[in-house]
């Protein structure tokens, strides 16, 4: 399989149609291989329209939804950037090209070990893996300009929300209690978080990050 053509297709049939139309958005997802971040028998379908299980309750995020996410975070050479559950490290790799530095959090030792290794391979080297509990964030290297969920959550964790930098921005898919999930924006400004929806994803949610069970009377 030719993997360069389909990446073009992915760009033309699924980013440019979705009015992705930032050119550094459109350029990281055109030049990273996400044929390399899947399992062998998954490479031949790794630019198709949808989430792509790689184990362990672990997606690469349909380029779509991933693409939108980016542009919307206003991702730029001059954030620091968390990424929340990197998984294999796609996103990361993304990442890599759009902001100044990433550290990506995985939480999974074996996932971790993955990632760390692509994104040595591919040259990424301002992307560094970090490992601990995904909802307690990486609070040694905060604040972050840009946060990044890499899957969806049904609560954002006011832990994360803290690591967030003044004039900051988070992007994630939030799952309300009916299961539908939708991208969020949310900023900070003068210590407020401000939050808005940008459209509809029906992504899978990251481990650990289900809404919390309430009191039953």
């Amino acid at each position: 399989m030719d993997f360069a053509v389909a990446r073009r297709n992915m760009v033309e049939c699924q980013l440019r149609t979705n009015r992705i139309t930032q050119d550094a958005v459109i350029a990281a997802m055109g030049e990273v291989p996400r044929e390399r971040f899947v399992p062998d028998n998954l490479a031949n379908i790794a630019y198709v329209d949808e989430d792509l299980a790689v184990g362990g309750e672990r997606y690469l995020v349909e380029p779509m939804v991933l693409g939108r996410l980016l542009q919307e975070s206003r991702a730029n050479l001059d954030d620091v950037a968390l990424l929340v559950g990197c998984g294999t490290g796609y996103s990361a790799a993304v990442l890599s090209k759009l902001c100044g530095a990433v550290f990506a959090l995985e939480s999974d030792a074996t996932f971790a070990g993955k990632a760390s290794n692509l994104l040595a391979t591919l040259g990424a080297d301002i992307a560094v893996v970090v490992e601990g509990p995904l909802d307690k964030g990486w609070p040694g290297e905060a604040p972050y300009n840009l946060i990044v969920f890499d899957g969806a959550v049904a609560e954002m964790p006011a832990a994360i929300l803290n690591q967030l930098a003044d004039d900051g921005r988070l992007v994630a898919v939030i799952c309300d209690d009916h299961g539908v999930g939708r991208a969020t924006l949310m900023e900070k400004r003068g210590g407020v978080v401000s939050s808005r929806t940008l459209f509809d994803a029906n992504t899978p949610m990251l481990p650990g990050f289900a809404k919390s069970a309430g009191f039953v009377f």
